[in-house]
């Protein structure tokens, strides 16, 4: 269906278009969010510019497309619970940032989230780019034989490697993450390595390289090679775009086809985001 309220640019060849004509702290009419929702279907993930977004704005644009779902591990803010800071301090070098590895988020919950709306605060002039890569588009590039393999097989997920009591963040001093790591973060989750997208019926691939620890029945050791095979071929440059972040811009990924990952690559600047998460489904 052809938009009547937006105007849809693609920013790659298999993932990311930015959206034009929309006020995202606006009054947005059901058939703009039907287009909105359309467009994130189409393209996975979604950019806008040029916003002007109060946490409250952000939580009420997203609840035009689901129910908020709260971050284990990671503390909201005060007033609005069910959004998050994303801080990187200037005086913060040498150190990890939250989300600087390829993932697609909370895969280790029973229902991951369905995606997320990022807002962009205060920008480095340079670096601190996201890239995202296509899940579905890396699933149909792989051989008719290794779809055959891996349809029907189950891997294991969790956060222990990160929010684990022996996790990254369980060691790491980075007050401005606001990361509470523990030993819930050990738990493990069984979920399908080829997942069907509960709204357009295509299947795409639901490994990563943070969260996915194993097959099931099989030990890490067995399984890391297949993963690394997986995890690099999701993320060859065909299946990827990679977004410039100004102050007022907005990523909306969907989170059941997509990973994403955040560059770390501005030392000595600032970088402040806020995020909005949105309940997702278990897959199947």
């Amino acid at each position: 269906m052809k938009n009547r309220t937006i105007d849809v640019e693609p920013l790659a060849g298999a993932v990311g278009a930015e959206l034009h004509g929309v006020d995202m702290g606006g009054d947005a009419s059901p058939e703009q969010i039907a287009e909105i929702r359309s467009a994130l279907l189409a393209h996975r993930v979604i950019f806008f510019r040029d916003q002007q977004l109060t946490p409250a704005d952000q939580v009420a644009f997203g609840k035009r497309f689901g129910a908020p779902y709260q971050i284990p591990f990671v503390a909201g803010m005060a007033e609005e619970p069910d959004v998050i800071e994303i801080v990187k301090e200037a005086t913060e070098t040498k150190v990890a940032n939250f989300g600087g590895r390829w993932h697609t988020d909370m895969s280790f919950e029973e229902a991951p989230p369905m995606g997320s709306i990022l807002y962009g605060v205060d920008i480095p002039k340079t670096g601190g780019d996201t890239i995202f890569c296509n899940m579905e588009a890396a699933y149909e590039g792989l051989s008719a034989g290794m779809r055959r393999l891996l349809d029907g097989m189950t891997a294991m997920h969790s956060a222990k490697r990160s929010y684990g009591s022996q996790g990254r963040f369980a060691t790491l001093d980075v007050k401005s993450m606001r990361i509470e790591a523990n030993e819930e973060g050990d738990a493990e989750t069984a979920h399908p390595v080829v997942r069907t997208h509960p709204e357009t019926g295509r299947k795409g691939l639901f490994v990563n390289p943070v969260y996915t620890i194993r097959f099931a029945d099989m030990t890490e050791e067995e399984s890391q090679p297949l993963l690394d095979f997986l995890n690099d071929h999701c993320h060859r440059p065909e299946y990827t775009c990679r977004f410039r972040w100004r102050p007022g811009s907005v990523a909306f990924w969907d989170n059941r086809c997509t990973q994403h990952l955040a560059l770390n690559d501005y030392d000595g600047a600032r970088r402040q985001m806020r995020r909005v998460t949105l309940k997702g489904e278990r897959p199947v």
